[in-house]
């Protein structure tokens, strides 16, 4: 029993009990009251306690996916008679290599596939050529490869997969571990003609994680630059000898010495600098460091015209020499004709290992292969297998050759990749990679609205949060943007584009934060497509240079200075004409012109418009050091319309250069002068030509960028809007023609059944006057029509007359016009009434076949036939 103490009430030096007082602390006050009865109330809600019953969750581990062995053909479910004797086989080959290294970890021969068979590691190669160009180059499919799926690692990362799932199944699930990526990536390379196998090794934590953190991206490396060889000039007999060099030939070489001290100091300098970043940027130590089993791809040069042998890292896409310190070390390689174990040293990684497969000492064979000559060491180097033996035994060879076991074919199915698929590139459309200082995203095609498929962002630092360039490159576009560079220092942005463009433009950089016209910005174009020849546009605001090429003019370079706008006062009329700005002086530079004496070619033309003056610079003669100049002062009305010009001596100053040339007569250099005038004039025009040129493309662009446009084939009728607009739009015309063809084949004795027919059945009677009334009605309308192509032709005919009538009696009075509107109305007439005659003439011939038609049909109708 519980004690009175209790149950007392509280005090108020008590504490109040905590209304969320624990369970337990509940149930031990409760223990005292056990031998107490329940009461109704109390018995009742232990009832309705002892309902509620709780389970408790049980865990289950996470398995492997699990397929459908109903998807897949029975060569993956079940193996052939000649697939169980390679298992047997390689199986025997894996004993002896534990029995004689048993130092080595075992190798990858047999894991089960997808459906739980045990399949050998070459069967599963399927090598198959992908319909797409892309997949020609190694490039291609190993970019592919690296971007649609998504990598698993092995758990744990030092112990092989006891399972390899076949390319097809890891294209559809889009995800693999590092054996499942080069499975696929070999098939692909050796269906587009790679000597290409798959390689079973070690590799760093960085490369097994495909952690590229450290790593520079790809589209910021520069391209190396070929360096094209010198040709040796060749000195000929009677050359002449070049000036001799006075120079000290001892302040020469101390100057040299010193300039290689500096290089020197600053090339230690540099590298003392890397170092240290380097060291700073040094992954930490890897406790399982040579442990972690990889594998990737290597190419041996030969096929497909490689160079050199190079390794492919599938999580990546990119190419890595045979000597890469990412791979620590090789166990065994593979393609789908045989099967090679590595014999050579690996204490210093992959470094000088040699990819002769056919070397006996080098690498251990599973199966003989013509494909790869063998060789055994003899006295004098090495020789080959097939000629150290004699001709004697050369039948018993050949049987011998023909028990060597073989490869059985693939299991797999072939690999179909469709364009969805291929264009989608991603899972799920969009992925990230981080490198060193930069975060590269990629996009699949059409996904973004804008085109967009890659964006690089290049940063300060490498926790990637001070933004420096973003580079965004584009595809499919209509406006033929193809790559956008913005710069968050600067605030420069520049686009490139490709050909196909209005105004042949291919770059264009200018101010984000001043995008209109008359700011600074630089247009490159296609000097090639345009009429003009013009390679490149800059503009200041108080500036503006162009640059062309291949003129017949020669004209190579165009400079334009602009002065301030003077202010105006008053109403504004609206009228940008007169807002320009004031032209203050224009220059323009010329090639050399061969057809002309030098002192007659111009080389610069200033037009000082803010003087009134025109300056002729012309070409240098050969033999001359200077070149002669002109300079003519304008007249003081040149800009009056119309008005005579007048000119005087002490209006043009000359320079000639060979004072015995001869000098121009008064009449020529007033002829110059007007020509000059006229040319500034056009030089004028030009300039606001290339203004609003300028405004035009703004214009445009800003449009373009608002209105966003994908170029989309016609062929892809999935996302093809006007192909599908199209394809309705037949389809609604195909059931409408249907509609139409069953509203004609209406039943024409419904009418007059309903006004002749009394009963259910049609009597003999009924049916002769059903009969005779269709035909009577059909007579009366093919008759009704004859009227009525009768009477449209008379009332013609009638009106030409009437025209005709009136023209005669108003001949003489009417105008040119009145004439060819006469002649325009008989000539219609005279059509439609020959169009009227031949309507007629064919209804007539073809009235009375429709006439027996309808008899034949009421003759052979169903409900008529048993009484005619």
């Amino acid at each position: 029993m519980a004690s009175e103490d209790e149950f007392a009430l509280p005090s108020e030096d008590t504490k109040t009990p905590d209304p969320d007082k624990d369970e337990d602390e509940l149930g031990e006050e409760a223990e005292g009251k056990t031998a107490e009865e329940l009461t109704d109330d109390a018995e009742a809600l232990k009832k309705e306690l002892d309902k509620i019953v709780v389970h408790p969750p049980t865990i289950q581990e996470l398995t492997a996916q699990e397929f459908d062995p109903a998807e897949f053909p029975a060569s993956y479910k079940d193996n052939l008679p000649k697939e169980n004797l390679v298992l047997q086989y390689a199986e025997n080959f894996r004993l002896q290599y534990v029995h004689l290294y048993r130092d080595r970890k075992p190798l990858l021969l047999n894991p089960i596939n997808e459906c739980g068979t045990e399949k050998f590691v070459c069967t599963t190669i399927r090598p198959t050529q992908i319909e797409f160009k892309e997949f020609y180059g190694w490039e291609g499919s190993s970019e592919f490869v690296a971007d649609y799926l998504n990598f698993e690692t092995l758990e744990p990362p030092y112990e092989l997969p006891k399972r390899l799932i076949s390319p097809p199944s890891v294209l559809k699930r889009q995800k693999g571990n590092c054996f499942e990526y080069s499975t696929l990536l070999c098939s692909l390379l050796a269906g587009a003609g790679y000597d290409s196998y798959v390689v079973s090794g070690y590799a760093t934590h960085e490369t097994c994680l495909a952690d590229e953190s450290r790593e520079i991206c790809p589209l910021m490396k520069k391209k190396e630059e070929k360096k094209e060889e010198e040709k040796k000039k060749e000195i000929k007999k009677y050359t002449v000898k070049p000036p001799r060099d006075l120079r000290s030939k001892f302040e020469l070489k101390q100057a040299a010495k010193e300039k290689a001290e500096k290089e020197a100091e600053e090339e230690k300098r540099r590298k003392e600098e890397e170092d240290k970043i380097a060291e700073l940027e040094k992954p930490p130590p890897d406790p399982l460091y040579g442990l972690r089993i990889h594998s990737w791809v290597l190419v041996l040069s030969g096929k497909r015209e490689v160079p050199e042998s190079f390794f492919i890292e599938p999580f990546t896409g990119l190419s890595h020499p045979v000597n890469s310190p990412n791979y620590l070390g090789i166990e065994s390689v593979w393609n789908h004709v045989n099967y090679w174990v590595n014999m050579q040293d690996c204490s210093e990684g992959v470094k000088g290992l040699t990819y002769d497969l056919g070397d006996c000492t080098k690498w251990e064979y599973m199966f003989p292969s013509i494909d790869k000559p063998l060789k055994i060491p003899g006295e004098d180097g090495f020789e080959d297998f097939e000629d150290e033996e004699d001709e004697d035994e050369d039948e018993e060879n050949d049987a011998k050759k023909l028990e060597h076991l073989d490869m059985p074919p693939s299991w797999v199915e072939i690999i179909k990749l469709s364009l969805k698929d291929f264009q989608m590139r991603c899972p799920h459309g969009k992925k990230v990679k981080l490198y060193k200082r930069a975060k590269l995203e990629k996009f699949a095609h059409y996904l973004m609205k804008d085109g967009l498929i890659s964006k690089l962002s290049i940063y300060e630092n490498r926790e990637l949060t001070d933004l420096v360039t973003v580079k965004e490159y584009f595809a499919h576009r209509i406006d033929k943007l193809l790559q956008r560079v913005s710069n968050h220092r600067s605030g420069w942005v520049t686009e490139h584009f490709d050909p196909g463009r209005s105004h042949c433009l291919k770059e264009h950089q200018y101010k984000s934060s001043a995008p209109g016209p008359e700011n600074e910005r630089t247009m490159i174009f296609y000097n090639e497509a345009r009429v003009d020849g013009l390679i490149k546009r800059v503009e200041t605001p108080a500036e503006m240079m162009e640059e062309y090429s291949d003129r017949d003019d020669f004209l190579y370079y165009k400079h334009i200075d602009f002065g301030k706008r003077p202010k105006k006062f008053g109403p504004q009329d609206g009228s940008s004409s007169k807002n320009e700005r004031p032209i203050v002086k224009m220059v323009k530079k010329f090639n050399r012109n061969v057809s002309k004496p030098a002192c007659d070619d111009v080389a610069e033309l200033i037009y000082l418009v803010s003087e009134d003056k025109m300056q002729i610079t012309y070409h240098t003669e050969d033999p001359r050091i200077a070149a002669s100049t002109r300079e003519f002062v304008k007249p003081a009305n040149w800009a009056e319309k119309g008005a005579t010009l007048q000119f005087s001596p002490d209006m043009q100053q000359a320079f000639q250069v060979d004072a015995s040339s001869r000098q121009n007569k008064q009449v020529e250099l007033y002829q110059m002068l007007l020509n000059l005038l006229k040319s500034e004039d056009l030089c004028r025009t030009r300039v606001r030509d290339s203004e609003d040129e300028v405004k035009d493309i703004l214009n445009e662009r800003t449009k373009e960028e608002t209105t966003l446009e994908l170029d989309i084939s016609v062929y892809d009728t999935e996302r093809n809007e006007k192909a599908k607009k199209h394809r309705r739009e037949l389809e609604r015309q195909q059931l409408e023609e249907k509609m139409r063809k069953q509203d004609m084949e209406i039943d024409y004795l419904a009418p007059f059944i309903a006004r002749i027919v009394q009963g259910d059945k049609i009597t003999r009677e009924e049916a002769y006057t059903l009969k005779t009334e269709a035909l009577k009605d059909l007579k009366d309308r093919l008759i009704n029509k004859a009227n009525l192509i009768q009477a449209r032709y008379e009332k013609e005919t009638q009106m030409l007359t009437e025209k005709q009538a009136w023209y005669h009696q108003n001949q003489l009075s009417c105008n040119k016009e009145d004439e060819e509107k006469y002649m325009t109305f008989c000539q219609e007439t005279l059509f439609k009434i020959h169009m009227l005659e031949l309507r007629l003439a064919r209804h007539k011939e073809t009235a009375p076949h429709k006439y027996m038609a309808l008899d034949r049909r009421l003759r052979d109708d169903q409900r008529l036939a048993e009484y005619f």
